[in-house]
Formats: C-alpha cells, structure tokens, sequence
C-alpha cells in the first residue's frame, strides 16, 4: 500500500506501457471526439495531421489508465481536485508504445486535514521514440499512514 508518506519530491514512478491501436482511436472519437483527422484515414491525411491520430482526450485516458494500474489500485489515494495543466505535443499515431511516469513535485500533509497529504506532480507519455507526447500537471490527496495508527 503506498500512503502519502511514500511519495518524496523528485521521486520518479515508472507507470508501463500501453499500445494505443487504430480501432481504439476511432472507437473513442466515434463515442467523444468525433473529428474527421480522428475517425477517417483520408480525412486525417487531408488535415494539418497529416495522418490518422489519437484525440488528446484519447491519450490522457491512457495516461490515467496507467496511473492507475501502477499507483492507484495500491494506494491510500482520497481524490484529487483536478489536472492544473494539460498539454498534447505531438499527435499519437496508431501503433504507438506509450511509456508513462509521474514525478513528484511537492507532497505537504493537510492544513485543514490531519489524515492525508497533497501530492503535487508531472504526468508525461513518450513515445517510442521517446518523444513526449502529452504532459499534465496535477495534485491528489492521499490518506497518511499515521492516520490510521502506522509509523511513518
């Protein structure tokens, strides 16, 4: 279990890796995002894109997913009040490997809460060629391990 005690400024966490495939990128547009560079090969070539690519909604989705694989689903986590910056650098492209991390800024306990922290951080997905291709700034709470009588 990871409590907010775990999470140390500079701290880097390797999130994994996911292939983002055609038919998902058009499944998604078709359900949320339904631009013609997303859903139509020869739309997209037509477009400034030059090609079929992922929405960015699309890819914050993967990079959600991961986070919540590698850090959430083993965590003490309480929420968060939300992403303060998001940014798409480069369109993902069908067949891409997409590697995430997150790394922590700043982790402060709670003023107003004695039981969790704030955990300021950077989420980024690269490429396969190691170029980012998405970037988020954000903060989440998580429950501190002393609240529930643990030694920190």
């Amino acid at each position: 279990m990871r409590w907010f005690e775990d999470f140390t400024p500079g701290q880097v966490i390797p999130l994994g890796s996911y292939v983002l495939q055609r038919e998902e990128i058009i499944e998604f547009a078709r359900r949320y995002d339904p631009q013609p560079f997303h859903l139509d090969e020869a739309a997209a070539r037509a477009s400034d894109f030059g090609g079929l690519a992922a929405s960015g909604w699309n890819t914050a989705s993967v990079w959600m997913r991961l986070y919540v694989d590698a850090v959430l689903s083993d965590a003490a986590g309480r929420g968060s009040p939300g992403v303060e910056q998001l940014r798409w650098w480069v369109p993902v492209r069908p067949g891409d490997v997409l590697r995430g991390t997150l790394r922590v800024e700043a982790a402060a306990p709670s003023a107003r809460r004695a039981d969790r922290g704030t955990v300021h951080f950077t989420g980024e997905l690269h490429n396969g060629e190691d170029v980012r291709v998405m970037s988020l700034r954000a903060r989440a709470f998580f429950e501190r391990r002393t609240a529930v009588g643990g030694m920190t």
